[in-house]
């Protein structure tokens, strides 16, 4: 972002804001288009007339939601991943035995099997 010009690092961070308020209105249950729209022109027209001068600023904000979005993201994938495993009774270290679960059962190897071949 450090090359960008500003004029398109204001439109980053003015759908960046688009996007944190939709997800923060929507799940308080206060999401309405018409205000979305409002919203959405009123940070993008400020953010495009005062691109210069915030240039700076939104560098730092872009960085710091970018690494909140993708933490955010990597939680949800690890959780959701989490509970398919428990849903499929999936143990990855097989700490116990199970009689309902997907994994194949691994023959164990005997001693007495095992040959040496030359």
């Amino acid at each position: 972002m450090e090359l960008s010009s500003p004029r398109f690092k204001a439109l980053t961070v003015s759908m960046g804001f688009s996007f944190w308020f939709f997800i923060i209105s929507t799940a308080l249950g206060f999401f309405s288009i018409e205000v979305f729209i409002i919203f959405v022109v009123s940070v993008f027209g400020v953010f495009q007339l005062l691109a210069l001068k915030v240039s700076k600023v939104l560098d730092v904000f872009s960085i710091y939601t970018t690494k909140f979005f993708l933490g955010a993201l990597f939680v949800s994938l690890i959780s959701i991943y989490g509970i398919f495993f428990k849903v499929l009774r999936i143990d990855l270290l097989r700490l116990r035995k199970q009689k309902d679960t997907y994994w194949l059962e691994v023959e164990e190897s005997q001693a007495n099997l095992d040959f040496k071949q030359y």
